[in-house]
């Protein structure tokens, strides 16, 4: 265990959520949460983004982020300020993280020992995220919706009427 997760500043509200963490809304210099997947790790979320993986912009090279975790109810229970550490290849704690982050990967194209150094070679970044602070929790969570409209990306399309082979009787 690093140094670093016994530094951490935490609660048992965040210590429960994080441990239950498949999705964190991370948040880089005020700018907009993005939804990431992640995977807990004593006390902290792994989280990988780069070229062909998620997008998480900032992230790779921040020092602080803002993290929102969902609760059994699907809903915000809390967001909490995190110390961002980049894990680098080839140190003790890239060996110990890049290959369990792969074998959770969904998806993967090709065994996780592959991918952990397609990630190590393709410049993605492996980035650890510890609770540094006071979270917001209950009423200190904003009462309103924080929904956005969708981000401009390539990949979206507009969306058609469907086919109907039949005329359909009404």
């Amino acid at each position: 265990m690093s140094e670093e997760v016994d530094e951490r500043v935490t609660t048992p509200l965040v210590d429960e959520a994080v441990k239950k963490a498949a999705v964190a809304w991370v948040s880089v210099a005020g700018g907009a949460a993005y939804a990431l997947w992640c995977l807990p790790l004593d006390g902290a979320l792994l989280v990988v983004s780069g070229p062909g993986e998620q997008s998480a912009p900032g992230l790779a090279d921040a020092d602080a982020a803002e993290v929102t975790l969902r609760g059994d109810h699907g809903g915000r229970i809390v967001t909490w300020p995190a110390r961002v550490t980049r894990l680098r290849p080839g140190t003790e704690e890239w060996d110990a993280a890049a290959p369990l982050v792969a074998a959770k990967r969904l998806n993967a194209p090709g065994p996780a020992a592959d991918l952990a150094q397609r990630w190590a070679d393709g410049g993605c970044a492996l980035n650890r995220l510890i609770p540094a602070g006071s979270p917001a929790a209950g009423a200190d969570l904003p009462a309103g919706s924080l929904a956005e409209r969708p981000r401009e990306a390539p990949v979206v399309r507009t969306t058609r009427k469907p086919f109907r082979l039949h005329k359909v009787r009404r």
